[in-house]
């Protein structure tokens, strides 16, 4: 019991961070207004985070693309509700919005010079 009960605890240690983490990303994407249209894992006014990671985690130079379409805005990738700019964005925080996102399908970003294969995905 004793052994068990200490494996617990190490894996609390070792998953803690990890979850404090994953909820201060959240709380970002929250403090960017971004959950006003999306949600994790259900589509709202627009797609589900985890969609768009899905369909993105493999793409070469997926993160400058995201981030440059959260700034930008979109039409047309997601039916008919365009994403509108989100100008008041850095770019630092769009690239840090678009890592956790990618994060989500559980795939690393692919960068565009290491990879020359899967949906192409234009750097903006």
């Amino acid at each position: 019991m004793r052994r068990f009960v200490r494996v617990l605890a190490a894996l609390s240690v070792v998953h803690a961070p990890a979850v404090a983490l994953a909820d201060a990303d959240l709380q970002f994407a929250r403090s960017k207004q971004c959950l006003a249209c999306h949600q994790v894992d259900v589509k709202r006014v627009g797609p589900s985070f985890t969609a768009v990671a899905e369909r993105y985690a493999v793409s070469p130079g997926a993160r400058q693309y995201l981030a440059g379409t959260i700034r930008d805005g979109s039409r047309g990738k997601w039916g008919a509700i365009p994403m509108p700019a989100q100008p008041q964005v850095s770019a630092v925080d769009a690239a840090r919005l678009a890592a956790w996102i990618l994060s989500l399908a559980g795939q690393p970003d692919v960068p565009a010079s290491e990879s020359s294969h899967g949906l192409e995905v234009p750097d903006s």
